[in-house]
């Protein structure tokens, strides 16, 4: 009863109910546009397409993220990961060139121009993975005895419409931003990842039944499985979730005969602040070797390009792993900023119980940040890598996908980051929230003081 009662308390909120039809709306144009057939390309002959991105694991990841519309030769193929791996670029780039570090320093203007570097960017990765795919595209389509011919002509204006296309989801994933609830970009990869789990539930359970292609266990492996996902999933909440309090001291102030302050208080420090941006920049790293090897099969090819498409082999899993650790400490120095909370601790009369103001607590909170976000960062890469150990142990392709991995984090970090949304408006109504305590631990690092 308390559910409904928060879902009558939501739809009174007339600013909460607005965001919420905005972004479901602005999701069933995307879901709608995952169906559009490029121009050209018979949909009787896309089920060679569908095999081949069911048979390559990398490929059937690509799938998923882009909700389906891969193998289907969408308008919408090429996905949101073309404008990921740009953000990452233009962020590592603010790292080491002066001009961007620059920008980010200008506040809400250098914001602006370092989006606009990133769309160009966006484009200029979109024209290379757009022929790539195209040609890919026809040559399994030939295979299978379908009739498709592209000449230079009809690659350029499939092309432009591929980008075309992925520019549009950027830009939904932007007015959801602004207009709708929680983070456009990532809720985008929550609804393509999502679409794929009824199917892929569905065929596992029918794989367990008596008499089918690898049946071994029967539904009492299944069942097995639904609880290790259920336990790994417990365990993503609370990497998500999980923070280590500092203890931050009020200095006396004494007017009077009065005494003010002297309460204990506490900075949350995340022990996973980067949330899952870690595996959405590590995941569209690793997808570069496929789109330079022209989208082609693991099987088929040789070397580099056949041993980072192999989402199964140790080599992939080892990098990608080492990649997590890695963007974990990066995206965390970028969000927490240790400097500036020692500051603001200053300027409010704080203190951390026997560390120096200033300087030393900024030193203090970093070490603490870089012993807390090293376990952090492990437990994220071990669950990164979970779904090739799920197949290794014979799941499923597409249900092993779930054991972990970018799946099971982007779906965990984003729903939680988006009850967060819905929580504080609540809140702010004076309504009840989402839980029974009232609060959804979110992922923004802050202080308490």
């Amino acid at each position: 009863m308390k559910f409904v009662e928060t879902i009558k308390n939501i739809w009174t909120i007339e600013e909460l109910r607005k965001r919420l039809l905005i972004t479901l709306l602005l999701v069933f144009v995307y879901r709608l546009g995952c169906y559009v057939v490029l121009p050209g390309i018979n949909p009787a002959d896309l089920a060679a397409l569908s095999k081949f991105a069911s048979s390559s694991g990398l490929m059937q990841l690509l799938d998923m993220f882009s909700g389906g519309a891969f193998s289907q030769a969408s308008i919408f193929a090429l996905g949101i990961m073309p404008y990921i791996t740009a953000s990452i670029v233009i962020q590592l780039l603010g790292m080491v060139l002066p001009a961007f570090q620059k920008m980010q320093r200008e506040g809400e203007s250098g914001r602006q121009k370092l989006n606009q570097y990133t769309r160009y960017l966006t484009v200029a990765i979109l024209c290379l993975q757009g022929p790539a795919y195209l040609i890919n595209l026809q040559h399994q389509l030939t295979a299978a005895g379908g009739s498709v011919s592209m000449g230079v002509w009809t690659l350029l204006y499939l092309t432009i419409i591929l980008a075309a296309g992925s520019m549009f989801i950027m830009w939904l994933g932007e007015r959801i931003t602004d207009r709708g609830i929680g983070n456009g970009i990532s809720f985008i990869i929550l609804v393509g990842i999502i679409a794929r789990l009824p199917g892929s539930l569905y065929y596992e359970f029918v794989s367990r039944l008596p008499g089918s292609t690898g049946s071994e266990g029967g539904m009492v492996m299944f069942i097995v499985e639904l609880i290790l996902l259920f336990a790994v999933t417990v365990g993503a909440v609370l990497l998500v979730q999980g923070t280590r309090k500092v203890p931050v001291q009020y200095a006396k102030r004494i007017v009077g005969n009065k005494q003010y302050g002297g309460a204990r208080q506490y900075i949350p420090l995340k022990v996973n602040a980067a949330g899952v941006m870690p595996i959405i920049f590590a995941q569209a790293i690793m997808f570069i070797p496929l789109t330079l090897s022209g989208f082609g099969s693991a099987d088929g090819g040789t070397g580099f390009f056949a041993t980072f498409s192999d989402i199964n082999g140790f080599w992939y899993n080892l990098v990608y792993f080492i990649m997590i650790v890695a963007f974990t400490y990066f995206y965390t120095a970028i969000t927490v900023r240790p400097t500036q909370m020692a500051e603001d601790m200053k300027r409010n009369n704080g203190f951390i119980p026997g560390v120096k103001p200033g300087k030393k607590t900024a030193e203090y909170l970093d070490s603490i940040m870089s012993r807390i976000t090293l376990p952090g960062s492990i437990f994220l890469g071990i669950v990164a890598i979970l779904p090739a150990f799920a197949r290794f142990f014979g799941i499923s392709q597409n249900f092993a996908q779930f054991f972990g991995g970018t799946s099971l984090l982007i779906l965990v970090g984003v729903v939680l980051d988006t009850l967060t949304q819905i929580e504080s408006h609540l809140m702010m109504h004076h309504y009840d929230g989402l839980m029974k305590e009232g609060k959804i631990k979110g992922r923004t690092t802050g202080s308490a003081y």
